[in-house]
């Protein structure tokens, strides 16, 4: 296989991992807080020759470096239910896990059998102390003060509501850095210490949806999935090429 063949195989496999890409970004579209990624692709040059003109002297390959995210803020929208946060700025929500603290901007919450505020797996929410946010037994209508504090009805006292506590909201100084897990949530890399956001703004019964722009997204899955074929008739049309070079050769030598 010569030159031509390993440039546009080093093509198609970047585009093959575009594809992937934008289809994941497709998938989730409607999942809440999602941040659609894109792929950072870059020029790598390998010598072939140390002799000839210096344009010659090297073969360039097209090489993926890393996927980024775009972290800009999702829409804001009303969903009416109270126990559905979005963090408006910056900011993650604190999760407890068994692998130990993480972070998210998904703020579907709900409350599990023992009165704490979990997330849609059932991993507890954390407070400004890193604690477990629980509601009380009997406990009435919940509220949210957009700096992050939850209150109840207190079922003692009634009309009077009690304070239980408030959001642990953090954020980082490099989010880049942040590795995606499942469920929506993120564990710092190396060196990412949380810093507490110290007038974070949340509203209640409200989600942030996903920034994917579908139409962008799909656009651009078609134009790859059309360079991606485009690459594999050139490749069809090297190799046809160098079989009729072989072919002729042949034929010269056994007429000779």
């Amino acid at each position: 296989m010569e030159n031509p063949s390993y440039i546009t195989l080093s093509r198609q496999t970047v585009l093959r991992r575009q594809m992937d890409v934008l289809a994941n970004n497709l998938a989730n579209m409607s999942t809440p807080a999602f941040k659609a990624e894109a792929l950072m692709v870059i020029e790598h040059e390998s010598p072939i020759s140390t002799q000839g003109p210096r344009g010659m002297r090297n073969v360039s390959f097209v090489k993926d470096l890393a996927t980024v995210r775009d972290l800009s803020e999702g829409a804001l929208v009303h969903t009416d239910n109270p126990l559905d946060v979005a963090i408006s700025g910056d900011g993650y929500f604190a999760i407890e896990t068994d692998d130990g603290e993480r972070y998210t901007r998904k703020g579907s919450f709900m409350l599990d059998g023992e009165g704490r505020l979990v997330t849609t797996a059932g991993q507890p929410v954390l407070d400004d102390r890193s604690r477990p946010i629980v509601v009380p037994p009997g406990s009435g209508e919940i509220e949210i003060a957009q700096d992050g504090t939850i209150s109840a009805r207190d079922p003692l006292l009634p009309g009077q509501n009690v304070v239980l506590g408030r959001f642990k909201v953090v954020a980082f100084e490099n989010e880049y850095t942040l590795k995606r897990e499942a469920n929506g949530l993120n564990r710092p890399g190396a060196g990412a210490d949380p810093e507490p956001v110290a007038a974070p703004t949340v509203f209640q019964g409200m989600i942030e949806k996903s920034n994917v722009n579908g139409i962008v997204e799909m656009t651009r899955l078609i134009e790859t999935v059309r360079n991606f074929q485009s690459a594999s008739k050139v490749v069809d049309d090297e190799h046809e090429r160098q079989r009729k070079a072989i072919e002729t050769l042949t034929r010269s030598s056994l007429s000779a």
